[in-house]
């Protein structure tokens, strides 16, 4: 079971860059899957990028190109890179851990989010 922690949300301006982090603490870090999502105010929570923990990775289609999803096992830390911002990726984004497969679901875990606002 981990522990999740967000950071590096702020304010920046459209076309800049932010680079989230997650830490994580607790066993088996490298085991988990790792999924950034967000959620935009009045919206759904969606999900953004996901890494498994073999290195394979996912996009959403509206971030294909501008985000890179990357973990660094030895630090427990798993990443978001986010280039070329809009404003339509003004949200609340969240780190989520998946529990590996044959774990029990509830290993899994959800950071408490860290709010990205883009805007001029």
């Amino acid at each position: 079971q981990v522990q999740l922690v967000e950071s590096g949300g702020g304010l920046v301006q459209p076309g800049g860059s932010l680079r989230l982090s997650c830490a994580a603490s607790g066993s088996d870090f490298s085991m988990y899957g790792m999924n950034w999502y967000r959620q935009a105010p009045g919206k759904q929570r969606e999900l953004v990028a996901a890494l498994t923990s073999g290195g394979s990775t996912k996009y959403a289609d509206s971030v294909k190109g501008r985000f890179t999803i990357s973990r660094d096992n030895a630090k427990n830390t798993v990443y978001l890179q986010m280039n070329s911002l809009k404003s339509e990726d003004t949200a609340v984004y969240y780190c989520n851990a998946e529990a590996p497969t044959g774990w029990p679901a509830d290993f899994g875990s959800w950071g408490q989010g860290t709010q990205v606002t883009v805007s001029s």
